[in-house]
């Protein structure tokens, strides 16, 4: 009985430690601390990621994913995700551990991946050349122009969701911004962080501007489905609110705080 009874408690033994070994290998916040790195998604987007005079990666989504990976222990290395419509084909398949790039908390996010609290809010706008803008004053007006958007953002759906018919697919909100400024494109639809940070005077693009909005919505943080690095990030963003370092964050680059 007693050879009956030590057998059934090994294999109960060797079954807790395969669980647990499977579970350890199915972590991502153990990965990336094996790994001694995180690796942040995003794309050229003044001002949540953009490169100083030094060629080094800043703005407020840059220094929020390293506040992150300094608690995590770990460095951050940032990916540029060349089309963003393939951003959760890089998540799923490693290349990244987070989308982290004033992304749009939409449906197709959280059917995709697994998205953190919402932490600033944006909305979608219009950008013209700033003598014509003031024409366009409600999404009906937009039907027949020619409008670049960025492929697979926000602004894309924004912009068919308005009509828009005639559009420029584009590889990021930069590029976007570009062709309207050459006159490839009549507007485009951005985010409207963006066209704060990028447009009018003092900007390189002095003579664009932005109108009406069309969509309001939040940023999130894309980790990989099921991910234990999502209750982990809104832990330490519920920290950083608290202590206030989040809201000084957003006011050096004039963003607000999601409520």
């Amino acid at each position: 009985m007693k050879k009956v009874i030590c057998l059934i408690l090994s294999v109960l033994m060797l079954a807790t430690c395969f669980a647990g070994c499977g579970a350890k290998e199915n972590s991502d916040l153990a990965a990336i601390k094996k790994a001694g790195k995180i690796v942040v998604g995003i794309t050229e987007y003044e001002p949540m990621d953009f490169k100083d005079e030094n060629g080094n990666w800043t703005g407020f989504d840059a220094e929020f994913a390293q506040l992150f990976a300094k608690e995590l222990g770990v460095e951050c290395e940032f990916f540029v995700i060349a089309d963003w419509g393939k951003k959760f084909y890089e998540l799923e398949t490693k290349n990244i551990d987070a989308v982290w790039n004033g992304m749009t908390i939409t449906e197709e996010a959280k059917t995709n991946s697994s998205v953190s609290d919402p932490y600033v809010v944006n909305a979608q706008v219009l950008v013209m050349k700033a003598d014509v803008v003031a024409n366009y004053a409600d999404a009906a007006s937009l039907k027949d122009l020619k409008v670049a958007v960025e492929n697979g953002s926000a602004g894309q759906s924004a912009a068919e969701a308005a009509g828009v018919t005639d559009l420029i697919l584009v590889a990021d909100q930069a590029a976007a911004l570009m062709e309207v400024k050459a006159g490839t494109s009549q507007a485009c639809v951005i985010d409207i962080t963006m066209a704060n940070a990028m447009t009018g005077e003092g900007t390189n693009y002095a003579d664009l501007a932005a109108g009406i909005s069309l969509t309001s919505e939040e940023y999130g943080v894309s980790f990989r489905k099921e991910s234990d690095l999502t209750a982990k990030f809104n832990a330490f963003m519920d920290k950083l609110i608290a202590d206030g370092t989040l809201q000084a964050l957003a006011e050096k680059y004039s963003l607000t705080l999601a409520k």
